[in-house]
């Protein structure tokens, strides 16, 4: 499995998915500071203590990363479908299981690892740049920040599951669009923030998501040895 995963890497050439992590997250940086500086002074997004400001941080990370994996899923494993390309990879003399097993890891791998990274990316910018910058009106401490971003791996792990989702829409007619598109639903569903309801911080649903994205995982692998490639 790991000499798959290494030829994984090397077969898509993933410094693209590193430059567009680095870009994603001053991105988000810069619109998570705007949007809480322009709520604080227009009143519109009450943001009155800081773990209002960490989950806003958390809902952003994962809603960007979801749509990442949905990237990754289109490259390594419908693309493929698509211009057939798997077949060759059937042709050898590995488990089709195995196969398909590798890329869901390496995806599943990439993006828990960059979301985990990306929330304390974020969340240290955000931290350093209010020392200088007052953004809330209140002090964000080291000890909070180091609490907060602990309590967002949980959140990063099961979105990871979440993010295969999109696996089962692509994998119906082959398409890319809806990959990536299924990926955007998903995304309004469980990174949906509102100080009244807010479902990015609402575990039994973040729970349900990832299951249904760890079957459909599991599914998809299963199934790999009675599809048709073609």
């Amino acid at each position: 499995m790991l000499k798959l995963l290494k030829l994984e890497m090397k077969k898509f050439n993933l410094h693209w998915y590193v430059k567009g992590a680095i870009i994603a997250n001053i991105i988000i940086t810069a619109v998570v500071c705007s949007v809480i500086y322009i709520a604080q002074r227009e009143g519109d997004l009450p943001i009155s203590t800081y773990q209002d400001v960490y989950v806003l941080i958390g809902a952003s990370v994962r809603a960007t990363f979801i749509v990442f994996a949905s990237v990754l899923i289109a490259k390594l494993v419908i693309e493929e479908y698509k211009n057939r390309t798997i077949l060759i990879m059937f042709s050898y003399p590995i488990s089709r299981k195995k196969l398909i097993a590798s890329k869901l890891t390496l995806i599943a791998f990439l993006t828990v690892s960059t979301m985990i990274v990306s929330n304390i990316v974020v969340a240290g910018l955000f931290f350093i740049i209010n020392i200088y910058i007052p953004i809330v009106p209140f002090t964000l401490t080291a000890n909070q920040f180091i609490g907060e971003v602990i309590s967002m791996v949980p959140f990063a792990i099961a979105s990871t599951g979440t993010s295969l989702i999109p696996l089962y829409f692509g994998m119906r007619n082959h398409s890319v669009p809806a990959t990536i598109g299924s990926s955007l639903l998903v995304v309004a569903i469980a990174c949906s923030y509102n100080p009244e309801i807010s479902l990015v911080t609402f575990i039994p649903l973040q729970l349900g998501l990832a299951a249904v994205g760890v079957i459909i995982a599991y599914l998809g692998i299963r199934n790999t040895e009675n599809v048709d490639a073609i």
